[in-house]
């Protein structure tokens, strides 16, 4: 049995042309990528921060370097499709997984709200659950496609992606979590604004990135 998607999963096929992603990718290789260190345990995939920087083994966040030049038009995209603006998107995440690597159940670190993730290269499946032992919402992410997760997607349900067949890159962008926390719970349970950016959230299960 199998879940319909979400509330707040939005699923863009072709975010950019083909001529962008190979661009993105010869800027991307090009970069220093880090070790995922969690739990004592070095995860296959390797990541670059920029905007802020988490923190695997503290849950924390702490300022990183700019965002540089060659994410711009892409983060304008990624904000369109958020309804968000491009200062809103604060952080971005790259990510490499080579073959083999994946990604398990999580939600993104909490410290972060709306999430915009443009897939690059080799093709992968996306499958979000509300809890443990539920059906899953299973979609295929295609070379160049974005998906984007606010409000239920993002705060009620966890995702994952199972070990690629080749090597794929993950370019995410996220707001932080800025919202005033006075903000009345009756209010933050429309939705609206409030639970897009998360000021009030079921936060449980364990954050990867």
């Amino acid at each position: 049995m199998s879940a319909s998607a979400p509330a707040g999963f939005v699923y863009r096929p072709a975010l950019v042309s083909g001529d962008e992603e190979a661009a993105l990718v010869e800027a991307i290789r090009r970069l220093e990528f880090s070790p995922v260190e969690m739990r004592g345990q070095v995860a296959r995939r390797r990541v670059v921060h920029f905007g802020w920087r988490y923190g695997y083994t503290t849950g924390k966040i702490e300022p990183g370097p700019e965002l540089p030049e060659f994410l711009a038009a892409l983060r304008a995209r990624a904000a369109a499709l958020a309804e968000a603006t491009v200062e809103d998107l604060a952080e971005a995440l790259i990510t490499e997984y080579p073959p083999g690597a994946g990604i398990g159940w999580h939600r993104d670190a909490p410290a972060f709200g709306v999430v915009v993730a443009v897939s690059l290269l080799t093709p992968c499946r996306l499958q979000l659950r509300r809890a443990p032992k539920t059906p899953l919402a299973t979609f295929a992410l295609a070379p160049r496609s974005a998906y984007v997760l606010t409000g239920t997607a993002r705060w009620q349900w966890q995702h994952r992606i199972p070990p690629v067949a080749g090597i794929r890159y993950s370019v995410t962008f996220r707001t932080l979590r800025t919202e005033p926390v006075g903000l009345s719970r009756s209010a933050a349970a429309s939705p609206g604004r409030s639970e897009r950016w998360g000021v009030w959230g079921a936060i449980s299960g364990p954050p990867m990135c």
